[in-house]
């Protein structure tokens, strides 16, 4: 049933194609149990999260649980490509950040793939426009987001066309780089 009601904006298999809504296939369980419990709880109070998540007060841990796990466990899908002057920009973000801005390198947390490290997400192939959506939330107001002190300093110095050049390269991300991260089983 909570999987019938979260297919409704993330798609059956996590792949959402609102940028309203992210994309949850593929994205890090550790991360997906923080952001419902945060929603059950009500401690992230965005505006889309007191709009749309913060009726699924009901949800049990292991509900919640086994949400993360199924989502966790759907095969990512990549984004669209963009402008590539702006994607490159955002790759040398990802990986060197911004030094004179006091800007970490995403690569940091994230991944060298984007695959997202335990409590950090999965960014890559993730709506550009969501990405952006978050780190403005992160910069502006992290009370929105009690998760996001780590955030806040990250972007605190980061322009707005900083920002979207990031959240092009991540949801563009090379396929060459997903297939590294995510090798073919052999026979």
């Amino acid at each position: 049933m909570a999987l019938q009601v979260c297919s409704n904006c993330h798609g059956v298999n996590g792949v959402s194609v609102s940028p309203v809504f992210p994309k949850l296939a593929g994205q890090r369980k550790e991360y997906i149990v923080d952001q419902l419990t945060d929603f059950k709880t009500h401690a992230r109070s965005d505006p889309n999260a007191k709009r749309f998540m913060w009726g699924f007060t009901h949800l049990s841990e292991a509900q919640i649980d086994e949400l993360a796990a199924y989502f966790s466990s759907q095969k990512p899908a990549l984004g669209e490509s963009g402008d590539q002057s702006l994607i490159g920009a955002g790759k040398a973000i990802f990986v060197s950040g911004l030094p004179d801005k006091g800007v970490a390198a995403c690569v940091s947390c994230h991944g060298q793939h984007g695959e997202g490290m335990n409590q950090f997400p999965r960014l890559a192939g993730q709506h550009a426009d969501y990405i952006v959506k978050q780190l403005l939330v992160f910069q502006r107001d992290t009370a929105q987001r009690p998760r996001g002190e780590v955030m806040k300093a990250v972007c605190g110095n980061m322009s707005e066309q900083d920002m979207r050049a990031v959240a092009a390269f991540v949801e563009a991300f090379p396929p060459e780089t997903e297939a590294a991260a995510n090798p073919p089983a052999e026979q």
